[in-house]
């Protein structure tokens, strides 16, 4: 399978043909290419492998996963997840202020 992840740590990223070639393009090498058949199992095997601090993946690949995956993901500090629109469609994107409170546990929002 193209994009398989490999040991090099750090970050990987699952998403889309054209997400994951930028991502190629600006230097990651743990880039994994999913679709529809394959992208809740090779998120998980990503969830479950434990050699990642950071997992960018596509909103479509959030989509995809089961509610309790879907949990686990967001609570998760180890790996960090964040979810990140794909190069098409319209998706629900998290905001900086929801992502520094989640992993952070502060809030950016300027008091009234």
């Amino acid at each position: 399978m193209a994009g398989s992840v490999e040991a090099s740590g750090g970050t990987v990223v699952l998403g889309e043909r054209e997400l994951a070639t930028g991502f190629r393009l600006v230097g990651l090498k743990d880039v994994v290419e999913i679709d529809r058949e394959n992208g809740a199992r090779e998120f998980q095997k990503v969830m479950n492998e434990g050699r990642f601090g950071l997992v960018i993946a596509s909103q479509s690949v959030r989509e995809l996963l089961t509610d309790a995956q879907r949990q686990h993901a967001e609570a998760s500090l180890k790996p960090l997840v964040v979810f990140v629109p794909p190069p098409s469609g319209k998706y629900e994107v998290e905001s900086l202020n929801a992502l520094a409170k989640r992993v952070l546990g502060v809030s950016l929002a300027m008091p009234k």
